[in-house]
């Protein structure tokens, strides 16, 4: 398992545009997320970007480690919102009932799909008993029913809603919510969006 080397490099050269056009304001999904937790508690960010999620959650009170899979990425972080923003790739989560909840904003979507099963497993390892985890996917269509390079050459694994449901109860977690919207990534391509709160069992 390992990070896609063209979307990597993708965010380390366009770190400085990322900060300044997708730092305004935190993700549509955060607060209704944030409303679920208790006071206090820990989180863990990946794919942080240019930190206005995590900044967000250390805004209400809550407990944040940032991550980001680009040293470029987590620098803006650092230095946009003062956060403690540290470099992680997917493959390199192996922590075990650290945090009570797991935000991935807009970045798992960048994982090839046979590489996702792992690291949700990683995940849910991550978690407390009882931990909740957001993530959201751009899916698949008739014109591009397959995986792939994005127009920016990023990886995007454009999934179907049956088939990501079907992987994270695999991984043990139990779906919550999942919302299917219409959105623009930074390609500038309207496509559906599939988001997931999902939440582990007790062991």
């Amino acid at each position: 398992m390992s990070a896609d080397a063209d979307t990597i490099a993708y965010y380390e050269a366009n770190a400085p545009r990322y900060t300044l056009s997708f730092g305004q304001g935190p993700s549509r999904f955060l607060d209704a997320f944030l409303d679920r937790l208790d006071s206090g508690a820990e989180i863990l960010e990946l794919g942080c970007g240019s930190g206005r999620d995590s900044a967000r959650m250390l805004e209400r009170g809550f407990a944040v480690d940032p991550t980001d899979g680009t040293e470029a990425m987590a620098r803006k972080a650092r230095e946009r919102f003062d956060l403690p923003a540290r470099k992680l790739l997917f493959s390199e989560l192996d922590a075990q009932g650290a945090y009570d909840a797991i935000w991935a904003h807009a970045c798992l979507l960048h994982l090839p799909r046979v590489d996702l099963p792992p690291v949700l497993r990683s995940i849910h390892a991550a978690l407390r008993p009882g931990g909740l985890h957001f993530a959201n996917y751009k899916l698949g269509d008739e014109a591009h029913p397959d995986e792939g390079r994005d127009p920016l050459g990023r990886w995007t694994n454009l999934p179907s809603p049956k088939w990501l449901e079907e992987r994270y109860r695999e991984a043990g977690f139990t779906i919550l919510d999942a919302v299917r919207y219409r959105g623009e990534g930074a390609d500038g391509v309207q496509r559906d969006w599939y988001a997931l709160t999902v939440r582990r069992g007790d062991d």
